[in-house]
Formats: C-alpha cells, sequence, structure tokens
C-alpha cells in the first residue's frame, strides 16, 4: 500500500478576499487621481533663532520634495503595474468587466457597468465575482479562513 498524505487545504475567506481585492483596486483608482502636491517645495523663507549646523546634509526643502516626490512616483507606478499586469491575464470578459468599474478614469457603478457592457445583472455579478476570486491569487491578496482548533 502507498502511504497517503493526509492535509487539508486552508478554506478562502471570500468575503474577506473579495474585500481585499477591492481595497487595491480602488487604492489602483486613488493613484489615478492623485497628485503629489503636497511635496511641492515652499516658496516662503523660513526664519529660524538656531543657528545653521555645517555638516554634509542636504536640507533644502526642494531637493526633499523632488525625491520625496520621486519615490511616491515610482512607488505608484510599481503599484498600478501590478494590477494592470494582474488584470490583464484574466479571461476577456472577466477583464471587460474589472476595466470598467475600477480601472476607468469615470468613477461608476455596478449598474451602469452591465448596462454598458451589455451584460445581465446575473451574468456581470457573475464574471465579477469569478475575477476577483481570480486577481485575489493573482495579486496574492487572498484571504484564508481562520482555524478553529476544537479543546
Amino acid at each position: 500500500m502507498t502511504n497517503q498524505l493526509n492535509f487539508k487545504l486552508p478554506k478562502i475567506d471570500r468575503d474577506e478576499t473579495k474585500d481585499a481585492v477591492e481595497a487595491a483596486l480602488e487604492k489602483y483608482q486613488m493613484y489615478m487621481l492623485m497628485d503629489p502636491s503636497e511635496f511641492t517645495p515652499q516658496i516662503t523663507a523660513k526664519f529660524k533663532i538656531t543657528p545653521p549646523s555645517n555638516n554634509n546634509q542636504f536640507h533644502s526643502s526642494t531637493e526633499s520634495a523632488a525625491i520625496q516626490r520621486m519615490d511616491l512616483e515610482k512607488e505608484q507606478q510599481i503599484y498600478m503595474n501590478r494590477i494592470r499586469n494582474a488584470v490583464n491575464r484574466l479571461p476577456f470578459k472577466e477583464r471587460s468587466v474589472i476595466v470598467k468599474r475600477y480601472m476607468e478614469h469615470e468613477d461608476i457603478l455596478d449598474y451602469m457597468a452591465y448596462n454598458e457592457l451589455g451584460y445581465s445583472e446575473r451574468h456581470y455579478y457573475r464574471l465579477k465575482a469569478r475575477a476577483i476570486y481570480k486577481l485575489a491569487f493573482v495579486l496574492r491578496i487572498e484571504v484564508y479562513e481562520k482555524e478553529v482548533k476544537e479543546a
């Protein structure tokens, strides 16, 4: 007889997984809209009572703002490319649902998306659920149910 391994695959918490994927897609939407204007250099001069210290560190607000802006933009681009690549791996109909609902500049609701795509409400929600489930695994943000240990 062969020795078989007995192990259980963990169960996916569908609601938590859906929430995680939708949060990732909403973050994508925010990055599309975001302008890191809070990192612009200051124009007005600051006067300080303490004397300046002479060392080799840069203290220019312009340089700090530029570095901070570049870091943020790089982080945004990496994140957005990761989401785009994951969505592009989906089959056409599932991809069209995700793109229409979450990845266009106009914020639309589900009923508007399925009307524009020409899908029935039921078909749209089935495609969306499958797409979200697949995206969770592609993005590696699936959430597993907590195992309850018996006493």
